[in-house]
């Protein structure tokens, strides 16, 4: 996506809409902070209040976290057997989903029945959708991104993630094959996403350090923009309640406050980097 002009960084905040915590931190992010988009998880149990907040600041630019992994889908677990466990739940975590699409098991009618139904549900709550991408990155899954572009074309949705880690080792040693494994799978995506005659940022940052972007780690970031990138971020308020309902690690307090700090939008500045949105870019 080279060619929009100088070094330009959108910040967006996943998971908004999963708990009210992150919720509270995107906003907090935006409102005080850097963070100038968000993704949305139309499955969470939050989604309804978070849709009204996200109204309030039409400033902040909103995709679809499309979800494949925890809690429920939107369609009823008959019509989406492949995507499901016995008890009718999406599987916890991005393994069995992973497996299952690299076993030919996730079917991609189901998968398509589903996604649309996630997409559909935040537009019908008033929001415009600039760009789409995935929980735990699942959308870039082969036999997923298709669908995922196909819906972003049908829709007029101009972006769609293509998650690529170039420092896969930041992430350590155990996280790193994985992380290896998402570079080559967001390359492979990125080209079903070009084919289609849609969008991606020219690269991802932040990955590899998922939960654990403090001040000097996002200043670090800012340097590394070269034409136009996406920092994907976990901003969290609420630290205590967010480990108790998710237990995943992340550091969403200490996130929230590294991304509302003044020092970080001033390296933007002092890198001649550009804060903003898919929004504007499409236009």
């Amino acid at each position: 996506m080279s060619g929009t002009g100088g070094r330009v960084l959108i910040v967006n905040a996943d998971d908004v809409g999963l708990h009210p915590g992150l919720t509270d931190g995107a906003l907090a992010a935006h409102d005080a902070g850097v963070v100038t988009s968000c993704s949305v998880v139309a499955t969470g149990p939050d989604f309804a209040a978070t849709a009204a907040l996200l109204r309030a600041r039409p400033a902040l630019d909103v995709g679809v976290h499309l979800a494949l992994t925890g809690g429920v889908p939107l369609t009823p677990a008959a019509e989406v057997t492949s995507l499901v466990d016995g008890g009718g739940r999406f599987p916890p975590g991005w393994r069995v989903s992973a497996w299952r699409a690299a076993t030919g098991r996730l079917r991609p009618d189901e998968v398509e029945r589903e996604l649309r139904r996630q997409v559909a549900r935040v537009l019908d709550a008033g929001l415009a959708v600039s760009h789409l991408d995935g929980h735990e990155h699942l959308h870039a899954l082969p036999g997923v991104i298709e669908v995922v572009a196909a819906v972003a074309v049908e829709l007029a949705i101009p972006f769609v993630r293509c998650p690529r880690e170039s420092e896969p080792w930041r992430g350590g040693a155990a996280r790193a094959p994985a992380l290896f494994a998402l570079d080559r799978l967001g390359r492979r995506a990125a080209q079903r996403v070009r084919a289609a005659g849609l969008r991606h940022a020219d690269r991802t940052l932040g990955i590899a350090r998922a939960g654990r972007l403090d001040r000097a780690e996002l200043s670090r970031l800012i340097g590394r923009v070269v034409g136009t990138c996406e920092l994907v971020c976990h901003p969290g308020l609420g630290q205590a309640a967010l480990e108790a309902a998710l237990g995943v690690g992340y550091r969403w307090d200490a996130e929230t406050r590294a991304l509302g700090d003044a020092a970080v939008r001033a390296a933007c500045a002092a890198r001649g980097v550009r804060l903003a949105t898919f929004r504007e870019l499409a236009s």
